[in-house]
């Protein structure tokens, strides 16, 4: 068992810090691992993490620290997971991207770019014998639910939990990528489809939790063995106060959920920090998209390191303490990382029959078969074809998985016939109702005509000529008077 990385960082004074507190900050360093921090009530604590990054601090230290081992471990068929934390505004996103995912000099570099130069440097010095590919999704929470930032037309990706590959992300965008500038030009697509907005504590505050997959496999022709391993790069949106950053509408809405899921993820640390040794106990990780996306970072199958993110502004300390205490409980999270590897000659050895990649795919049509009509597994064929998608045939998660993607199209389809057919009946009733009404003034017109056909003509004149006799009797005693 070993435990998660925390690292804490704190950024240079802001311009607006010093012309509104001047100087002044609340971190007295002691050395590379702790220093002392002094609150708003001029109350001293002292915080120790695996290593402090003061405001000199290098990006090229905070990458070499923090992910270098974690990618390492990636090729080696480990999960694992860098999360970045803290207030808005804190330097979380620059020390994930720096200024820009593209546009941006080698000193200033972030996470991101410097983790994708690794993933391809270990590619290269690796034995010519071993076939990688690596894999690229981008997914954010926003308002709760998780958008594709490569296809923005699946705007509510569902989660998935598997025994064997952990929690899986259904149907989500995939690209392939062999060369750190096409995966740096991919990254830059999918962060101008991200949810910002202007705060007063930041022109550009994220306002979606922004997830970062890489899926790296290696395949060992002689030893006729793959790994997998998947690394994942978390850009937090920021804990805010809406007296800080003047939230208001659609903005307050969003910092409400923001803080909603980071409250999930906090109780998620508790409880995994909490618990009694030796019993069972909950664990909330449904709480939150976040925190059930993260299942496996916090408490399973993955190497994971925190980097907590502070102003050393003293007009900022409740919200850096909040931050350091944060990091402080989750420095106590043990995790269990092993590499995910199956074996030709394991398989062999215990009489077991390991299906090639072909009858992997049969196998699995042929169980879509009993489900799904004719067409539905044909266009599943061509895509297994065209994208060499191939599941394990001895995993039935994997199975379910695959018809329940295909069962969701599905409903999905029939919820959009069934609006439709909504629709139409609303409009099939408006008609109606109108030709009721058409009806009805019809059959009084039809009445009259009725009416008189029955009576004559003659029924007609002898009404008007009762009319005039009434007329004549009404008018006579004046004319005679006038005489």
């Amino acid at each position: 068992m070993s435990n998660i990385t925390v690292c804490a960082r704190f950024r240079p004074l802001s311009s607006k810090e010093r012309s509104n507190h001047g100087d002044s900050v609340c971190i007295h360093g002691i050395d590379n691992e702790s220093f002392i921090f002094k609150d708003d009530k001029e109350e001293n604590f002292k915080f120790g993490f695996d290593r402090v990054f003061y405001e000199k601090s290098e990006q090229a230290e905070v990458f070499e620290f923090l992910a270098l081992p974690i990618i390492r471990d990636a090729f080696n068929g480990m999960n694992g997971t860098v999360i970045t934390y803290g207030q808005t505004g804190a330097g979380k996103t620059f020390s994930m991207e720096g200024p820009s995912i593209l546009a941006c000099d080698e000193q200033k570099k972030g996470l991101l770019q410097r983790t994708v130069d690794e993933l391809f440097d270990c590619m290269k010095s690796s034995d010519a014998s071993v076939k990688f590919t690596i894999k690229l999704s981008m997914v954010e929470i926003y308002m709760e639910k998780v958008r594709d930032l490569f296809d923005l037309s699946r705007d509510n990706i569902q989660i998935k939990e598997s025994r064997v590959q952990g929690i899986l992300l259904s149907g989500v965008t995939e690209i392939y990528v062999f060369n750190s500038a096409e995966a740096l030009q991919s990254l830059a697509s999918g962060i101008s489809n991200r949810a910002v907005g202007e705060t007063q504590m930041n022109m550009a505050s994220s306002r979606s939790h922004c997830i970062y997959i890489f899926t790296v496999q290696q395949e060992l022709t002689k030893e006729k063995r793959v790994k997998a391993g998947k690394l994942l790069l978390v850009d937090l949106a920021g804990s805010e106060k809406a007296e800080k950053t003047g939230a208001e509408g659609k903005v307050l809405e969003e910092a409400k959920t923001i803080n909603k899921s980071l409250s999930a993820l906090g109780n998620v640390i508790s409880a995994l920090t909490c618990g009694s040794p030796g019993k069972a106990f909950h664990i909330p990780y449904r709480d939150s998209k976040l925190t059930r996306i993260l299942q496996d970072a916090l408490g399973g199958n993955s190497r994971t390191a925190l980097l907590c993110c502070c102003s050393p502004s003293t007009s900022n300390s409740a919200e850096s303490l909040s931050t350091l205490r944060f990091g402080t409980r989750a420095k106590h999270i043990k995790a269990s990382p092993h590499a995910h590897c199956s074996k030709e000659s394991n398989a062999k050895k215990h009489g077991v029959y390991e299906a090639t990649k072909d009858e992997s795919m049969e196998r699995i049509l042929n169980k879509l078969r009993e489900r799904l009509d004719v067409e539905n597994v044909n266009l599943l064929e061509e895509l297994f074809i065209m994208e060499g998608i191939i599941l394990d045939p001895n995993s039935v998660e994997d199975l379910d998985l695959a018809f329940e993607d295909v069962t969701l199209q599905t409903i999905t389809s029939l919820q959009h016939m069934v609006e439709d057919l909504v629709r139409a009946v609303e409009e099939l009733k408006s008609e109606n109702k109108a030709l009721k009404t058409r009806i009805a003034a019809a059959g009084k017109i039809d009445a009259f005509h009725k009416e008189a056909g029955e009576n004559g003509y003659a029924s007609i004149v002898h009404k008007i000529s009762d009319r005039l006799s009434h007329l004549v009797s009404w008018i006579w005693p004046f004319s005679s008077a006038t005489h």
